[in-house]
């Protein structure tokens, strides 16, 4: 309603500034534009309320005004006639015109703002959604960079691990060659005493039957 009213006194002011050279046939329903500057002259022309003239002069003694119509026409009208603006009538259904211009403007402006508004409730909601998706990827980035270092960690850990693994090996392998080594000794060993033993069993049965003999031949010399 505010700007109806503003429209309004806007149209108001430029219909002043229009009316210094402008004048309106009144709420008469026809005026007679005559050829001079009385009733005994000529009628040229029958001018309806409401028809824009252009006025050339004003004679105050004679009570008439020289006026031109749009298509050129110049004529002498009663003065009293003319008014600066339009008659109310027109005025009033150019009014209701823009009245109707400015409630169509308004409707349309109102259905682009509830358009806008639902818009806008749309865009929050999908924001609402974006902002919750968002905040979601990053506990998972958290979640994923966190298992990453940890994976590292692991990695090191396994590289620990594997480089002890390897170390015990080597020294598992080397336990079991000087065990080996070791075994291969003690065979050795073995072997050579079972050889002295029976070498030692072979010298004692070559010695004994010589002690045995030489004993029965001092025997036998007595």
């Amino acid at each position: 309603m505010k700007k109806i009213v503003i429209f309004l006194l806007i149209s108001a002011t430029s219909s002043a500034v229009y009316a210094e050279s402008t004048r309106y046939i009144t709420d008469r329903l026809e005026v007679t534009m005559r050829s001079g500057e009385s009733n005994q002259h000529k009628i040229l022309r029958m001018l309806s309320s409401g028809t824009a003239l252009e006025l050339i002069q004003t004679n105050k003694e004679s009570g008439y005004s020289q006026v031109r119509t749009a298509n050129g026409l110049e004529g002498w009208v009663i003065t009293r006639y003319l008014e600066r603006q339009r008659s109310a009538r027109d005025r009033l259904a150019s009014t209701e015109k823009q009245l109707a211009r400015i409630k169509a403007e308004n409707k349309v402006l109102n259905n682009k703002l509830a358009q806008l508004t639902q818009l806008s409730s749309e865009l929050t909601t999908k924001t609402n959604q974006l902002s919750a998706a968002n905040e979601k990827q990053s506990k998972e980035f958290d979640r994923v960079k966190n298992i990453s270092s940890n994976a590292l960690a692991l990695d090191s850990e396994n590289t620990m691990l594997r480089e002890q693994s390897r170390r015990l090996e080597r020294a598992h392998q080397a336990l079991q060659l000087e065990n080996d080594s070791l075994k291969d000794r003690s065979d050795r060993d073995w072997f050579i005493v079972g050889a002295g033993v029976v070498l030692l069993g072979m010298i004692i049965g070559l010695i004994i039957p010589k002690i045995r003999w030489r004993k029965k031949s001092d025997w036998s010399s007595l």
